[in-house]
């Protein structure tokens, strides 16, 4: 019938727009990998527990303004957790972005010589969900103290961050230095954060081996 039409085709340019629209989170992120939900390995050992990171998945953490830690040796799948997550809050409709923590200290540190780095700074904080990715991969001098300090204070009880590290969260205080501002970092990221604490061998070195077995 003529109502039947109209509404296939009401769907259809919804499901359009909504695609769409998906899309151009998914772009505005620059997330580093490509992962998914669906993709994720749970059987491996390294003390990821399904049932906490499927309710990770409803983004009810993103509407509280809460923070989650990822902490694990190198190759052990962090930035692909935390991207899969980033991907779902796209879909979900959440503004996400994705950044290596050393190469956005860097862009921060260009954007004060060429005037851009305002711009920088109110482009994350308009964001629903920070993903930092590799902290304390890189050494923190006054500049950057003061750049993450700014980034952590304006997405307090705001706006939700998800941030990767090889080291243990008790070793952070001593990457960001200056006691006074690592105190106030620390307390405003870490001190009701959600945390996944993986371990086990490292992903990539058991895929590679098991290439090696098949060639």
């Amino acid at each position: 019938s003529a109502d039947e039409m109209i509404k296939m085709l009401v769907d259809a340019e919804w499901d359009d727009r909504q695609n769409r629209n998906i899309d151009r989170r998914l772009r505005n992120a620059r997330f580093r990998y490509q992962s998914s939900m669906e993709s994720i390995d749970y059987q491996a050992e390294r003390n990821l527990d399904r049932v906490q990171f499927m309710r990770f998945a409803e983004c009810m953490f993103i509407r509280k303004h809460e923070n989650i830690i990822i902490t694990g040796s190198t190759g052990i799948g962090k930035s692909y957790l935390a991207t899969a997550l980033g991907h779902q809050a796209c879909t979900m409709g959440f503004k996400v972005f994705y950044a290596n923590l050393g190469k956005l200290f860097s862009r921060l540190k260009m954007g004060k010589a060429d005037g851009s780095y305002i711009r920088e700074i109110s482009r994350i904080e308009r964001q629903d969900l920070l993903i930092l990715d590799d902290f304390g991969l890189f050494p923190i001098d006054n500049q950057n103290r003061a750049a993450l300090m700014e980034i952590v204070e304006d997405r307090h009880k705001k706006a939700s961050m998800i941030i990767t590290s090889q080291l243990p969260v008790n070793c952070w205080h001593e990457v960001i230095g200056e006691k006074t501002v690592a105190d106030a970092i620390l307390d405003r990221i870490a001190h009701d954060a959600h945390r996944i604490e993986l371990s086990g061998e490292s992903l990539r070195k058991s895929k590679q081996q098991k290439m090696e077995i098949l060639n």
